[in-house]
């Protein structure tokens, strides 16, 4: 599961990546960063979710697929292919581990145009308890928001 970090004033891809315990390649290949300069204070960007509660992790064994993952743990795959940063003809291997949503929450993909009332009255919750479930919220497309069911 991933959230949006925007990067404040003297922040670059080495302070982001050691202050958030992250691996600065796989944020490059996550964000489709080719030059680490091209990183400025104010660019967003993808970074793994450090909260856990919101999610298990499952270890991809040989022949595993995402539809068939998402079946076992009757999950809609596109969501499945999305809170792991993957679409779904994308190639998994064994021994990779993936975040499988847990069942007590429900999560949404922002689309364009959606706002706290939007996505509150989607979760049938109010504002304050979406603020609650969610650490940061930009409203940008793709980001994953979560509810407690």
């Amino acid at each position: 599961m991933y959230e949006h970090y925007i990067l404040e004033e003297g922040e670059n891809l080495d302070t982001i990546c050691n202050n958030l315990h992250l691996d600065k390649k796989m944020i490059m290949e996550l964000n489709h960063i080719s030059n680490e300069d091209e990183v400025r204070s104010g660019r967003q960007i993808k970074v793994p979710v450090s909260d856990p509660s919101y999610y298990n992790t499952y270890t991809i064994e040989r022949g595993d697929t995402l539809y068939g993952i998402a079946r076992k743990y009757n999950i809609n795959p596109e969501l499945l292919a999305s809170m792991n940063g993957l679409n779904m003809d994308d190639y998994i291997y064994p021994n990779q581990e993936i975040l499988i949503p847990k069942n007590n929450y429900s999560y949404y993909i922002t689309k364009e145009g959606d706002t706290l009332d939007t996505v509150s009255t989607m979760f049938k919750t109010n504002v304050p308890n979406l603020l609650d479930n969610n650490k940061t919220i930009y409203l940008s497309e793709g980001q994953i928001l979560v509810n407690k069911k």
